[in-house]
């Protein structure tokens, strides 16, 4: 039976300190997210996808409402119990990459094992495991300049995963990657949904991208206002077909 790895309740988020003007990014969010599943959040530019992504991974706080991971009420967390589920729970992935350009791959993976004082052989045997997974154990010596932009975005993912999070949130993760790149990543978050169960929820603007999700959340003007779901028999290409028309009539 699967359990809820995310659960938002009547979430808001409004920007503008008093007396100026409010900006209302976020209205009134009510989702739930259950544990195993592949979701990708798509909107257009401003319409609070990322203010959404943001809330979710702990990075801002809402200005009311819910939001449970793992059971856990995140707005309530602070100082140090707040670092410590951020460690231990959350998985994320930048479109950017976010590497620290000055540590190996090893490194950079490493990092999340570090902060929690994860003993120095465990760390190694983690990353060697995560980074064979994601098909990088050659790359993990090399700095982060002497990798191509589809290496990279692997390197960040393993560093995303090493510490096996409760959840993996993605920020347009394919967004600074050729087609190439983007369809192997792709895959690889697939293939780590569907094998490992790793739940993972994806902000993108890309209909292909998201055509690998298996329920995608539409959000407009800062509500959720449409859902499609993956019926078991449809291929990827009709997903893919079925968001593109849906986009066309969502987004005029």
């Amino acid at each position: 039976m699967n359990t809820s790895v995310v659960k938002v309740e009547n979430l808001k988020k409004v920007y503008g300190k008093r007396n100026q003007k409010k900006y209302e990014a976020l209205k009134s969010v009510d989702f739930e997210m259950q544990s195993g599943e592949f979701v990708g959040i798509m909107g257009a530019s401003g319409s609070g996808k990322t203010t959404l992504l943001n809330m979710l991974a702990t990075f801002d706080r809402p200005t009311a409402g819910s939001v449970k991971i793992a059971g856990d009420e995140i707005s309530s967390l602070k100082g140090d119990h707040l670092a410590d589920f951020r460690a231990k729970k959350i998985g994320f992935v930048f479109q950017d990459f976010n590497l620290i350009e000055s540590l190996t791959a090893a490194e950079n993976i490493s990092l999340p094992l570090s902060l929690q004082s994860v003993p120095a052989g465990e760390i190694n045997t983690k990353v060697e495991n995560v980074s064979r997974i994601l098909g990088i154990f050659e790359l993990l010596k090399k700095y982060p300049y002497e990798l191509s932009g589809g290496q990279k975005q692997r390197v960040a993912c393993a560093r995303a995963l090493v510490h096996k999070p409760t959840i993996l949130f993605g920020d347009e993760p394919t967004g600074a990657l050729d087609s190439k790149s983007a369809r192997e990543l792709l895959n690889l978050l697939t293939e780590i949904n569907e094998k490992h169960k790793t739940s993972i929820l994806m902000v993108t603007h890309d209909a292909f991208s998201a055509s690998f999700c298996s329920r995608i959340l539409f959000i407009k003007d800062g509500c959720i206002n449409r859902e499609l779901l993956k019926s078991e028999k449809q291929t990827r290409g009709g997903f893919y077909q079925e968001i593109l028309d849906t986009l066309g009539v969502f987004e005029p």
